[in-house]
Order: C-alpha cells, then sequence, then structure tokens
C-alpha cells in the first residue's frame, strides 16, 4: 500500500529538537530539524541544491544553515542567501521547506503536497502528554517494516497474550472479544475490549499497586494515518466509575503510538505511556520506561520478521482474517482512501 501523504505525521519529541542538526526520513524525504533562536523548529530537505550534501551534515550560522561542503548558505525557509565566490545568487537557489506545528510535546509535519492545505486543526490531539496531573515517560524504536504491519498489530491486542507475556499479556486478553466501531465521517477506528475480573499483569501490578484481580479496560482509538491512542483502565474487580465520569479509585494509562512511515519498508515507532497515578515516583516512571521498552521491542522483533517473510512470498499470497481483526481491517480500508 502507498504511504498516505497529503496528512501530518509526527516528525519528533519536542526535546528532540534543537539548536543542533537533526536528521531524520520521513515518507521518503530526507529532512533536517533544528529550532530558530526564538525557539521555533524548522524543516528543511536535508540536501543542499548544489551537490547535494545533506544540510545535516553542516554547520549553523544564527538562524541560518551553512553547507559544510561549499559554503551555500540558508535562511529558515530554504531560501539560499549567499553562494561562495559570486554575489549574484541563482533565484532557483531554495530547498523545500516544511510545515511543521509543536503540540502536546509532539512536533508534527506536514509531507504533502506544497499546494495542499496544511490545516493545523486537522492535528490529532493527545492532551496527556503535556497535562498537568499527568506523567509521561516516551521513547522511539526503528521498524524494519512497513507501518501498516504496526497498526495491524496494535489494532489486534490479543497478541498480548502471547507476545508479552510476563509483561502485559495475560490469558484472558486473547480470550475476551472486542467490538468494533468505526467513524466514517471522522475516519476514526474505535475498538473496545472490556475485562471483568482478571489477573493483573505485572506491567500494571508493579506500577499501580493494585494486587489481586482487576477489572481491565483497552479502549482504542486509531486516527489514520499516525495517531494512535489506547484507553486503559485499571481497577480492582468491581469498583465501576461515578454516574459522572468520576473514576478515583481506578488507574488510568494513556499509551500512545505516533506511527510514522520513514520509508514503504521501515517506520518510525514513537511511544508513550502517561499515567495518572504515582505521579512523583520516579521508580515507577522507570519501571514504565523500562517495561514498555521491552514490550515494543518485543514487537519490533515480531515485525521486522514478518517484514522479511511478506517480501519473499509469491505474489498473490492470501492471508486469512477472523473476528479480532476487524479493527485493522477497517484502518487498512481507510488508508487505502487516504493513499495516492
Amino acid at each position: 500500500m502507498a504511504i498516505a501523504r497529503n496528512h501530518w505525521y509526527v516528525a519528533a519529541y519536542g526535546e528532540e529538537i534543537g539548536e543542533g542538526l537533526l536528521a531524520r526520513t520521513i515518507c521518503g524525504e530526507p529532512i533536517v530539524f533544528y529550532r530558530t533562536a526564538a525557539g521555533v523548529p524548522v524543516a528543511l530537505a536535508d540536501r543542499c541544491v548544489h551537490r547535494r550534501f545533506p544540510l545535516s551534515e553542516s554547520n549553523r550560522d544564527g538562524d541560518r544553515i551553512v553547507c559544510g561542503y561549499h559554503g551555500f548558505t540558508y535562511d529558515p525557509d530554504g531560501t539560499c542567501v549567499a553562494v561562495p565566490g559570486q554575489t549574484r545568487v541563482p533565484r532557483t537557489a531554495r530547498v523545500p521547506s516544511y510545515t511543521v506545528v509543536e503540540q502536546d510535546s509532539l512536533v508534527w509535519i506536514w509531507i504533502g503536497d506544497a499546494d495542499a492545505v496544511a490545516d493545523p486543526a486537522a492535528i490529532p490531539r493527545a492532551p496527556w502528554l503535556a497535562a498537568d496531573g499527568w506523567v509521561t515517560v516516551r521513547g522511539m524504536e526503528p521498524l524494519a517494516a512497513r507501518y501498516e504491519l504496526l497498526i495491524d498489530n496494535l489494532l489486534d491486542l490479543s497478541h498480548e497474550t502471547y507476545l508479552h507475556a510476563g509483561y502485559i499479556g495475560t490469558p484472558e486478553v486473547a480470550q475476551t472479544p472486542i467490538t468494533t466501531e468505526v467513524d466514517e465521517e471522522a475516519g476514526v477506528v474505535h475498538v473496545s475490549r472490556r475485562m471483568k475480573d482478571v489477573e493483573c499483569p505485572s506491567f500494571y501490578s508493579d506500577s499501580t499497586g493494585i494486587r489481586g484481580r482487576i477489572d481491565r479496560w483497552q479502549d482504542i482509538e486509531y486516527q489514520p494515518p499516525c495517531l494512535y491512542l489506547l484507553h486503559s483502565r485499571i481497577a480492582p474487580t468491581g469498583i465501576e466509575p461515578g454516574p459522572d465520569g468520576d473514576d478515583p479509585a481506578a488507574c488510568h494509562a494513556e499509551i500512545v503510538y505516533a506511527i510514522t512511515p520513514e520509508t514503504e519498508t521501515s517506520t518510525h515507532d514513537f511511544w508513550m505511556v502517561a499515567r495518572d497515578f504515582a505521579l512523583d515516583d520516579e521508580g515507577v516512571s522507570e519501571f514504565l520506561a523500562e517495561s514498555n521498552r521491552t514490550v515494543v521491542l518485543q514487537d519490533v522483533r515480531a515485525l521486522d520478521i514478518l517484514e522479511k517473510v511478506i517480501a519473499a512470498e509469491p505474489e498473490g499470497y492470501q492471508e486469512l482474517s477472523v473476528n479480532i481483526d476487524t479493527g485493522g481491517l477497517a484502518a487498512r480500508r481507510l488508508l487505502k482512501k487516504m493513499a495516492p
């Protein structure tokens, strides 16, 4: 499936972009990121117009980049303002610039056509990542597989029982049926799994302090192409939310993934875990960061293997889908509509 291009993608965490020059390939396009002295993030094509030298391997002069090979100098909008050995700058001497927006601690980039409408209001929200009353741990792992495989993986959490046993998976995850709804107008896939009186995996028992059986909710909200939200509720069995939605006896975790294609067969796997419990406990933060990275790396290993299998299989191979795949199949359909 082709990459959906006229859309917003997460390019980086806000703290990744600073005075230095950050190189990152997004949807097949090499891009260099940095911040101006005023703190504004900048994204330019990572290739000097002269001899293609990467601007990310170059130098800054104030808010400008000076190519490290021959000294062509670029403003933050990509305009070349100086050429060595001559006063006249060729009219075509500029590199493409990209619209970027910083929101919810994430830096989003519009990777699509320059003449398409890059509407910041269309960027999906993940407000817990930068909200009072929440603490977030995060990371990013390179995935040597197409981004659709990660979407499939995250929309079918039954794999937790098998791939992530001992961390976040328990037998009940695979045993519990799901409900799937698609908001066609908004283009959002919802997949829910509500589990009552089930085993508490170590990921939650060791972070929340809840012992014994729990009621566990997994409510997925996938906003194609990039943002995946897993609203997770963990409470002692029998504890229900109040009539007004108040839920102080439960613990809540917002598991966020930004699924950004690097190329057609590689992906930036941004992962975040925001929580509303044990806010001042650095040990809990370290535990969740280490445990979630372990879970992510288990996915990465499985999907890297799967990418090699797909690349080697004969043309026309037909896979089998079952009830647990309804969310992933809905996501595929929406992505196909988005792609050119």
